[in-house]
């Protein structure tokens, strides 16, 4: 630590830090633009030019070591007069349109002018015109005359996204940002530009010219798109959410949110939001009814099931992204129904997963913590698309010497130096475990596990091993793939395996926004019930299904609406149409996170609670409240709770740390190999949930398009054909029609086929066996 003096008050700042730093601990202000704390030192707007004494012209704050009895003056009238003419410069060629800008209200380059610009300009040259530049779907460059060459957008790209997608060009005043040869922005982080750009040259595409930042409303929130949780700022006029933006918390999402997160909201008001009660009439139609109507309908339904056929015949499905609030009352109407038939594991398949672990699988640490290990082992996991802010993370650990390795299926790029990779079949992923579990105990000297004495370990598996027994801290971490596939128990068992050879922390990236608060609310069954993909294998008779859609969010979509259709009896909570318009006999309008109090357990076991930015759409209500309702109506004991923090407190009552636990009990061992080509599925980024996928500019986005039968070269050798053919890919479900495409990521032998698509609906599991020839 250096000792400085600045403004006449005396401060220690870690030696190597610069002046800015040690003003912002002071709390003292100095005016800048270039600068921020996440990024990289520029130094090229000069705005933050200060006096210090003994040098012989003004410094910029933010490049200028502290040193120790340094004498700075942030407000001496040589420091004023370097900030004024900056600021003169600065706005020589800025076009003044602050009344037709959407950033005008909570812009850098107004506030500052403010203070440090003159009255009238000087200026009476032709200023610059800057033509908008195509940056895709959710970012306008229409004001990108307003840029000032701060680049932050550039740096942003390189440091945080991990990938240079804007850069400068020319010199002087004839510098532009652009796009390289006019290419669309497609960082999945890329919306954070928009954030921090200080002036109106990147925009919301979405947002813009729909409101002024002082007409809104803002409350904080929780994001429902994964499991990290991420802060949010909800912004909305006349009970509409007309913006997202991110909220600081340097534990969770530190001050960025994906796109996911910020454009997700434009699927809020689409033609397809349920508005009323509906019932579907003996005819097949579907017609309006009020609220009291339908809930006697769906009593009326049940009991009538549950005298007939018995309450064994009743299931409750949730979802990840329903509250913790929600799923308790979801799992406590199925039990005081008399049925242990509840689960919100959608995409869960394997049966001996939920006796492989023995708690609440959560991610085993701090989020932080991600940032401060040495060695990180990826299992089963499309990291930057299941969870773009934990990819961050490891992004910048890696920059510090952060080894991060892979098991996977489809070798999708990080956008950071991987250590080491295993690319195998799914059904191999166990295998592969094996082989570094083999390898790290031929490194220490330590006995082979019995099962795996015949295990030869390729040199893929010794790197990963070796990776792994050099580091201190060390962390083994499951991913979404991993914990939906149909061997999720042993990829489980051997990789907690690999963990304890290792010394390494052990967890579970989690699929969803709220899979720990679904595990402690009680949504999974209890003896002698189902599991959703069991429910959804044979048709109950009756069915309430909250949250979800089942065509896209199950594992097996083409059969989960053949068993819903079968059903005598199905009840939709949904907010949307078309999510149950097929298969329900009655849908009840229910709030999305915005319009909804409740809470969300993130992967690390945080709890965070929120409350409704806007009032329900419509006659839509809050589900716990729906849920409260119907437990009144069925006449059943425990639905007597007013708020939804009565229904979080009887969850999270006794706490939650002694109920995390990625404990597994099951044994490792091999498992073979599939016959024929595997089918590697993965869900993109923006067809993860109901939501997202009617935000039409995120469908906009290149993450969306329509999916191809992607596979590496030698598995298009093997069968003859040539990338850019249609082929007919069959599965023991059923076929579709798509067209290859080169992608040596993918695993030799394997087909990669993304989920959650009505093209690929008919294939049905993401796992199995599939045939392809030319179509």
């Amino acid at each position: 630590m250096v000792e400085l003096t600045i403004d006449g008050i005396k401060v220690e700042a870690p030696e190597g830090s610069m002046v800015i730093q040690a003003a912002h601990k002071l709390g003292v202000y100095v005016p800048h633009f270039c600068y921020h704390k996440k990024l990289s030192i520029a130094a090229n707007c000069r705005m933050c030019l200060v006096d210090v004494e003994k040098a012989p012209k003004a410094l910029p704050a933010c490049a200028t070591p502290v040193t120790n009895g340094m004498i700075v003056h942030t407000r001496s009238e040589k420091a004023i007069a370097a900030q004024k003419s900056v600021m003169e410069f600065l706005l020589i060629n800025h076009p003044l349109d602050c009344p037709v800008c959407d950033q005008g209200g909570e812009c850098q380059l107004q506030d500052l002018a403010v203070g440090y610009g003159a009255s009238a300009s000087r200026y009476r040259e032709e200023k610059r015109v800057v033509v908008a530049k195509s940056m895709g779907p959710l970012i306008s460059t229409d004001g990108m005359q307003r840029c000032i060459h701060c680049t932050r957008c550039v740096r942003f790209g390189q440091e945080i996204g991990g990938i240079m997608e804007v850069g400068m060009i020319n010199r002087g005043e004839f510098s532009e940002i652009t796009t390289f040869v006019g290419e669309a922005v497609e960082s999945e982080l890329s919306g954070n530009m928009i954030d921090i750009c200080p002036v109106g040259a990147l925009l919301s595409k979405p947002f813009k010219f729909t409101a002024r930042t002082w007409e809104m409303g803002r409350r904080r929130s929780v994001s429902p798109h994964d499991s990290l949780g991420a802060n949010l700022v909800v912004q909305a006029k006349l009970d509409r959410v007309l913006r997202v933006v991110p909220f600081e918390n340097e534990d969770v999402n530190e001050c960025w949110i994906s796109d996911r997160d910020r454009f997700s909201y434009e699927g809020l008001y689409t033609e397809d939001r349920l508005a009323h009660p509906m019932l579907k009439g003996e005819d097949g139609q579907w017609r309006e009814a009020s609220w009291s109507d339908a809930l006697q309908v769906v009593v009326h339904g049940f009991n009538t099931v549950r005298d007939q056929f018995g309450a064994e015949q009743i299931g409750g499905i949730g979802n990840h992204n329903a509250t913790t609030e929600e799923l308790a009352l979801l799992a406590r109407l199925m039990r005081a129904l008399g049925s242990e038939n509840v689960d919100f594991r959608l995409r869960g398949i394997d049966p001996t997963f939920e006796q492989a672990v023995a708690g609440v699988p959560w991610l085993g640490m701090p989020i932080a913590e991600l940032g401060q290990l040495d060695r990180v082992l990826i299992v089963g996991s499309f990291l930057r698309k299941d969870h773009p802010l934990m990819a961050q993370r490891l992004r910048q650990a890696v920059k510090h010497g952060t080894q991060v390795s892979f098991i996977d299926s489809a070798a999708d790029d990080p956008l950071f130096p991987v250590s080491g990779r295993m690319t195998v079949a799914p059904s191999l992923l166990p295998n592969a475990l094996a082989e570094v579990l083999v390898a790290l105990a031929q490194a220490k000297d330590q006995p082979v596990p019995e099962a795996f004495a015949k295990v030869e370990p390729s040199p893929a598996a010794q790197l990963i091993a070796a990776s792994l027994s050099s580091g201190q801290r060390v962390a083994v971490l499951l991913g979404n793939m991993a914990v939906g596939s149909d061997k999720a128990g042993l990829i489980a068992a051997n990789a907690y395996a690999v963990a304890r050879s290792a010394s390494a922390k052990f967890g579970f990236l989690t699929p969803g926004a709220n899979t720990v608060g679904g595990y402690l609310a009680g949504a999974t069954p209890g003896k002698g019930g189902l599991t959703a993909e069991q429910m959804l294998a044979q048709p109950l008779k009756a069915y309430l299904v909250l949250h979800a859609e089942p065509a896209f969010d199950s594992d097996n979509g083409a059969r989960a609406l053949e068993v819903l259709k079968a059903a005598g009896f199905a009840v939709a909570l949904t907010s949307f149409k078309s999510a149950a318009q097929e298969w329900a006999d009655v849908m009840l309008p229910i709030s999305p996170f915005t319009e909804t109090s409740g809470t969300f357990v993130n992967a690390e076991g945080r709890v965070q609670s929120f409350k409704g930015a806007a009032a329900p759409f419509a006659d839509t209500r809050p589900a716990w409240k729906v849920l409260r309702v119907l437990g009144n109506l069925f006449q059943l004991q425990g639905f007597d709770d007013e708020t939804s923090e009565s229904v979080r407190e009887t969850v999270l009552v006794s706490g939650i740390d002694g109920r995390l636990s990625n404990d597994v009990t099951a044994s490792a061992g091999l498992s073979s190999k599939r016959e024929g080509l595997e089918r590697v599925a993965d869900v993109p980024i923006y067809r993860s949930d109901a939501l997202v996928r009617r935000s039409q500019p995120l469908q906009d986005t290149t993450a969306s398009q329509a999916p191809h039968a992607r596979m590496a070269s030698s598995t298009l050798a093997g069968l003859g054909i040539e990338a850019g053919t249609a082929v007919r890919i069959g599965s023991a479900q059923g076929q579709v029609v798509l067209a290859a495409f080169l992608d040596d990521t993918v695993a030799p032998g394997c087909v990669r086929v993304a989920t959650a698509f009505n093209e690929t609906l008919a294939l049905g599991s993401g796992f199995g066996q599939l045939t392809v020839e030319r179509a």
